[in-house]
């Protein structure tokens, strides 16, 4: 065996087919596109078409909505949290905040904070400082002995802001 001698083993690669070579070849003629037709012809891509009638994806009605002002959160339950407590990814004696949940890889995404939900239970008393929080986790967490601070404003501030902003116009264009 020398580097010289090393070879594909037989069959592996096939060389491309050389089509329009005459009627021996095989792919003679046509070239194995058929007779006549759009899609004899080049530049054809019609996926979906059908021929004139109205195409399935537009006949189906559409469904949902998407809504452009909703909030995108990060969603934790305070069970996974417990867990990352007891294995020790995760300190509960500090304050657990939305960089630490990123940090121990509890958390991915959620361009608007980090929410936190109240599946499972916890023991730890510990600390939290989220954007925002269910009832059910805020009472958990607070039965456990610790304590949730919610940092998004309510939408009643929100709405008072934007009253303010408003009345600020107004008397602005007075």
């Amino acid at each position: 065996m020398k580097l010289n001698d090393i070879r594909d083993n037989e069959g592996a690669r096939s060389g491309r087919m050389r089509v329009g070579r005459g009627i021996g070849s095989g792919k003679g003629k046509t070239s194995g596109r058929g007779q006549k037709g759009q899609k004899a012809r080049s530049g054809v891509a019609i996926k979906g078409f059908e021929g004139g009638q109205m195409p399935l994806h537009m006949r189906l009605p559409k469904r949902g909505f998407n809504n452009p002002f909703g909030k995108d959160y990060a969603e934790v339950n305070i069970g996974m949290i417990q867990k990352f407590i007891d294995e020790k990814k995760l300190d509960g004696k500090n304050d657990i905040t939305e960089d630490a949940l990123r940090a121990c890889g509890l958390v991915r995404g959620g361009k608007d904070g980090v929410r936190l939900l109240g599946k499972g239970e916890i023991k730890a008393k510990a600390k939290f400082i989220v954007t925002g929080a269910t009832k059910g986790a805020v009472a958990a967490v607070e039965n456990a002995g610790g304590s949730v601070e919610v940092t998004a404003p309510t939408n009643l501030e929100v709405k008072a802001a934007k009253a303010e902003a408003k009345e600020a116009k107004a008397k602005k264009k007075k």
